[in-house]
């Protein structure tokens, strides 16, 4: 993977950022997203953020190798601390992390967030904290997809400043991702629901109170998947 030929990941991350905006990407990963961005004219400005210095030198480094360095800066820094006013940026887009990790670095650098327009997120797992800390926070959800790479399943998902009010089922699943109901993410519920089944057949037997709430809250999740995969 490079600049120029993303993961399938970040191919279907890139997909949502919206065009022609300025955009800090947090946490780089040697800057592919907003090299390939820039290069497919999408984005116009782009900062590389990167909390460690190795990162920050890769990310460096291929900038400069894409002839990109007048467009893309790279910075050091702890998460949206690399944004600066002089940048004028509309976009954020943190893509490889954890969901609360995620919501973690949004809460930190949440004064940094007055501006910013849109919110390009592909939280590794985490997706229902993402979505409560969006929620909470006054962004709302316009767009999710799901993809698959290397034998794992994420979900990405773009926000912008708004009000939402998600169900419980909705924070699980996403509201977007549980009305197009893929064939990836029915197949991603079905496992899990298969999973489930297994564990809810071994504590089946077992009389202690501890695992038989733990069997009381697997069965509620299992009916949950079910109403929503029916």
């Amino acid at each position: 993977m490079n600049g120029k030929n993303l993961s399938p990941r970040l191919k279907k991350v890139s997909s949502l950022v919206p065009s022609g905006v300025r955009l800090a990407d947090i946490g780089s990963d040697h800057a592919y997203l907003p090299i390939n961005l820039v290069l497919n004219k999408r984005v116009n400005f782009a900062v590389a953020g990167e909390v460690a210095e190795g990162p920050f030198l890769n990310s460096k480094s291929e900038i400069q190798k894409s002839g990109l360095s007048e467009f893309i800066i790279a910075r050091l820094g702890n998460g949206l601390e690399v944004i600066q006013n002089k940048d004028h940026l509309d976009a954020v887009s943190i893509a490889g992390m954890g969901g609360i990790l995620i919501s973690n670095i949004l809460e930190a650098g949440i004064e940094k967030l007055s501006g910013i327009n849109y919110l390009v997120l592909q939280p590794n797992v985490g997706e229902l904290e993402l979505r409560n800390w969006l929620q909470r926070n006054h962004f709302k959800i316009v767009e999710e997809h799901i993809v698959a790479e290397d034998f794992h399943v994420y979900e990405m998902l773009l926000a912008v400043p708004g009000e939402m009010a998600l169900t419980p089922s909705e924070l699980k699943f996403g509201p977007i991702l549980m009305r197009k109901k893929s064939d990836l993410f029915i197949k991603k519920w079905n496992q899990e629901l298969s999973r489930l089944s297994k564990i809810k057949e071994k504590l089946s037997g077992n009389a202690d109170l501890k695992m038989q709430t733990k069997l009381k809250n697997i069965e509620t999740e299992m009916q949950l998947i079910q109403e929503v995969l029916s």
